[in-house]
């Protein structure tokens, strides 16, 4: 009877679904990891800015190389965007900091907007691209600002780079597993998801447990300010809370009331404690308002 027919071809498939999930799922989250969406900017360059191109790690990296507005440069400042975001997420920082002396640099990151690399790694190689980044163009001290992707890359370069003096990173995470276990889909089982890490490590040619801001954060003594969404679900304040315990030097960490994921910077007063922690930064001095405990930032 029909019913019947109906119903081996139910239990086959009920069989066989748990088999084509060990096979086909742990794929799809190991693509989603290494390749993100790439949004190719439009924009053309800011005024007092040039079409760049960075030599990094294998990669050719697309940007913008701007330069100060107000006398002989008094700094750097290396703008590192967010996952799926490119270069041009830079220029309110761009229009922000030329006035005050500061060169800013801006590129997509490997991987991304129109920049070579195949596969996103979260910091694996990204920090050995932003070494030699700065290598190229960077002028008296360096600070790093990066959000999200890009403030985890700033904080594992920094260690292994003595030129970098400050860092500014909004909404970083603490280490990538555990930020890739959090985001997986509630139908990736743990070993599922391992197997999807495994296959990422295989393709994209670097170590999961090798990509951790906390760990590289126990090794740096310069000023780091950290700023996090109180209400981000995606990436959890409790990441940057972590990173912020195993720093060493000068800190501070503002929890934004409210905001959620690529959403703490878009505060006025977060921007104005932003302000003078890279002016005091740039000028070499300890910031007098530098805590050694969490704050909000209102």
């Amino acid at each position: 009877m029909l019913w019947k027919k109906v119903l081996a071809v139910i239990v086959a498939l009920l069989l066989v679904a748990p088999a084509m999930a060990w096979r086909q799922l742990p794929a799809i989250g190991a693509g989603g990891l290494l390749h993100p969406a790439r949004h190719v900017s439009t924009v053309p360059p800011p005024d007092h800015c040039d079409e760049a191109t960075f030599d990094g790690v294998g990669v050719a990296l697309k940007g913008w190389h701007c330069a100060a507005t107000q006398g002989p440069a008094v700094g750097t400042i290396v703008y590192l965007h967010g996952i799926a975001d490119n270069h041009a997420s830079a220029a309110g920082a761009i229009a922000r900091y030329q006035p005050h002396g500061f060169d800013v640099i801006a590129y997509d990151s490997r991987a991304h907007g129109t920049s070579e690399g195949t596969a996103c790694t979260y910091g694996f190689y990204e920090k050995l691209d932003l070494f030699r980044v700065i290598a190229s163009v960077a002028r008296g001290p360096v600070i790093l600002m990066g959000t999200s992707l890009g403030a985890a890359v700033a904080l594992q370069e920094a260690p292994d780079d003595r030129r970098v003096t400050a860092i500014v990173a909004a909404e970083t995470f603490s280490d990538l597993r555990t930020v890739a276990t959090e985001r997986a889909p509630f139908f990736f089982t743990k070993p599922l998801i391992d197997r999807a890490l495994a296959l990422a490590e295989s393709q994209g040619h670097f170590r999961v447990d090798g990509v951790s801001p906390v760990r590289s954060a126990a090794e740096l003594t310069i000023p780091v300010l950290l700023i996090h969404g109180a209400n981000d679900t995606e990436t959890r304040p409790d990441h940057s809370q972590r990173v912020f315990a195993a720093l060493r030097g000068p800190k501070k960490l503002i929890l934004v009331p409210g905001a959620g994921h690529n959403q703490s910077l878009g505060d006025a007063d977060v921007w104005q404690q932003i302000d003078r922690w890279i002016f005091v930064s740039a000028a070499g001095r300890a910031d007098e308002e530098t805590r050694t405990s969490a704050q909000p930032s209102r």
